[in-house]
């Protein structure tokens, strides 16, 4: 089970973490990520992390968004900074192994 937090309403040019924490060790979990999905829009792969530290952004938030996992934590991280009105939208991590498991989704608002 993963349980995302960290959403909220900010101005344009302000910064939200999210955090995704795990209800198991996400040690051996080979990759964990975000997703978003704006209203009217398709699910996008928003950033996503491998056990390894293999890291792939969306060119739209390259140089503005910064995953990390924590493994002692359990916990996966989407640190937004510089963030856009066209940020708005619900994210959902997940963490892929055999199967895709999501967590239940975060609301972000970026307006002034």
């Amino acid at each position: 089970q993963l349980q995302a937090s960290g959403g909220g309403l900010v101005q344009p040019g302000g910064s939200l973490r999210l955090s995704c924490a795990a209800s198991v060790s996400i040690f051996s979990i080979n990759t964990m990520g975000w997703y978003r999905q704006a209203p009217g829009k398709q699910r996008e792969l928003v950033a996503a992390i491998t056990k390894s530290g293999s890291i792939n952004y969306a060119d739209s938030v390259k140089g503005r968004f910064a995953i990390s996992r924590d493994n002692a934590k359990d916990t996966v991280y989407l640190q937004m900074n510089s963030l856009k009105p066209e940020d708005t939208a619900v994210y959902y991590c997940y963490a892929r192994t055999a199967v895709v498991v999501w967590g239940q989704g975060t609301q972000v608002t970026v307006s002034s």
